[in-house]
């Protein structure tokens, strides 16, 4: 008896001991031209560490073959050939055969070659004016061309067109699947998560909250239009809202339809979810193009596609399965507030070349007595380093426990790396609407054992628009306040 007590007294300790999966997260800038978070769960940091770093060589050795950026990666050096058969690797390969594809699925509506009407409309908009019918047609003629011609038995391709090309669509997709298998596979994780620019990729044993950006909203922190919970699977999202021309006052999607020249309208965002990252990635921009009508009969003809299309007029088509997904998360009733609001803009200071980890940041409201108001966001990976926010830290580190974003990856259109925008509703951090007089904004930036900066801005909250411009700084470039009115009534 004393024998069986004593094994079960081992066990239980041992039980006690054994290392349970831990959340670890990074952010990082200049990721394929935006910015990249990465979430893993592993039994130790190190084991973590591996895998990130598996990650970002995945990525690298990825981005230097399919690059439409880099004049120096293998897909610039093939498209500099004409009419001669050239070996290229087999990511190249497959990436091509992959238009050739999705160019006949959709009816065109995807293509590689419709950078030539973006094109016409960038010198329109330099220019200001509308692209001519005769632009357009001449634009369109160049796309309906062949432009490569692909040999399988001996893995070549031939560049047979002058048009320009863009390996867009999808590849961020492609590039984001294979940089999660190559993590997964270096080290002992239990899961992974790469989201780049918005579209993501989750793998292994986790399940993990997304939620949707709202098209019409214009802060990282506004609230999302929907959630899902998703496991081994991606997301992907395409919109008008975050880059385009305008012309004259009015907005042109950077997407446009190969077909007729035209920017993509009815449609301003569209996210797909898929078993295959490449598939999500290619249907959420083919989505922006074609009609509903279109976008469902195509979903129809794939396994496991689930979407959700928000048109121009605010209606939302969601596919038959898209109920499943969603969280059934009731938000709280919203105390009413003033019909005022301040935005936050930060640009973080990034190398020309290479990536980057995200500095910590903290974007806050303090009172004329310095007593904390309401922290506005809280950016930070593993929670050991928060306290190098000490002056955040030192106002909330007696209520904080984690920032309440960081269990959730976000989906949303692709926005440029660096760039960010927070949004302050005038309320304090229990949700009661504060009273006019003066406040102090504070912008606190640290690096993990690195450079330190602290940003202050005095304002009067009095319902008077006003913009403050910050001056920059080792780590936040630019920086500006924009007291206004409500822009969407949130």
């Amino acid at each position: 008896m004393k024998l069986f007590l004593s094994l079960s007294l081992i066990w239980l300790f041992a039980s006690a001991n054994i290392a349970r999966p831990r959340l670890y997260a990074d952010h990082f800038e200049n990721i394929l031209g935006t910015s990249m978070e990465l979430k893993i769960t592993s039994i130790s940091r190190e084991e973590s560490e591996k895998a990130q770093k598996a990650v970002l060589r995945e990525i690298s050795r990825m981005t230097a073959i399919l690059s439409a950026y880099d004049p120096g990666s293998e897909f610039r050096r093939w498209e500099a050939t004409s009419q001669k058969a050239v070996p290229v690797s087999h990511e190249l390969f497959e990436v091509l055969d992959l238009f050739d594809r999705w160019r006949s699925r959709t009816g065109g509506a995807l293509d590689a070659s419709a950078e030539a009407i973006t094109k016409v409309w960038k010198e329109a908009a330099i220019r200001q004016r509308l692209p001519t019918s005769a632009e357009l047609e001449a634009a369109v003629a160049r796309v309906k061309q062949a432009h490569w011609r692909l040999d399988a038995a001996h893995q070549t391709a031939t560049h047979l067109s002058d048009v320009p090309l863009m390996l867009n669509s999808f590849v961020k997709s492609y590039i984001i699947r294979h940089a999660a298998e190559a993590g997964m596979a270096a080290s002992k994780v239990d899961a992974i998560i790469v989201n780049i620019g918005g579209d993501l990729v989750v793998m292994g044993n986790m399940k993990e909250t997304v939620l949707i950006s709202d098209p019409k909203a214009d802060a990282e922190n506004d609230l999302p239009i929907d959630r899902i919970n998703i496991g081994n699977r991606a997301v992907a999202t395409s919109g008008n809202y975050r880059r385009g021309e305008m012309i004259k006052g009015k907005w042109f999607s950077h997407i446009v339809d190969p077909r007729t020249g035209e920017p993509a309208a009815g449609v301003i965002s569209a996210t797909v979810v898929a078993s295959d990252a490449t598939d999500a990635g290619a249907l959420a921009t083919a989505f922006n193009v074609m009609n509903p009508s279109e976008s469902d009969a195509l979903a129809r003809t794939l396994p496991g596609i689930e979407y959700l299309i928000i048109t121009k007029t605010g209606e939302r088509i969601k596919s038959p399965g898209w109920n499943k997904l969603e969280t059934a998360v009731q938000p709280k009733a919203a105390k009413a507030g003033p019909d005022f609001e301040m935005l936050v803009s930060l640009e973080i200071n990034l190398p020309n070349q290479g990536a980057v980890k995200r500095p910590y940041v903290a974007v806050w409201v303090e009172d004329e007595n310095h007593a904390p108001v309401r922290t506005i966001s809280c950016w930070h990976g593993s929670d050991r380093y928060i306290p190098e926010l000490r002056s955040w830290y030192l106002k909330y580190r007696t209520i904080y426990t984690s920032d309440k974003s960081f269990s959730s990856s976000m989906t949303s259109a692709t926005r440029s790396a660096g760039k960010y925008t927070v949004k302050w509703d005038g309320k304090d951090d229990n949700g009661n609407p504060v009273k006019p007089g003066k406040y102090i904004v504070k912008i606190e930036v640290s690096r993990e054992h690195g450079t330190y900066q602290l940003m202050r801005q005095e304002i009067e909250w009095n319902d008077m628009p006003k913009t403050f411009n910050l001056a920059g700084n080792i780590e936040i470039s630019a920086a500006s306040l924009e007291l206004r009115k409500k822009s969407n009534g949130n």
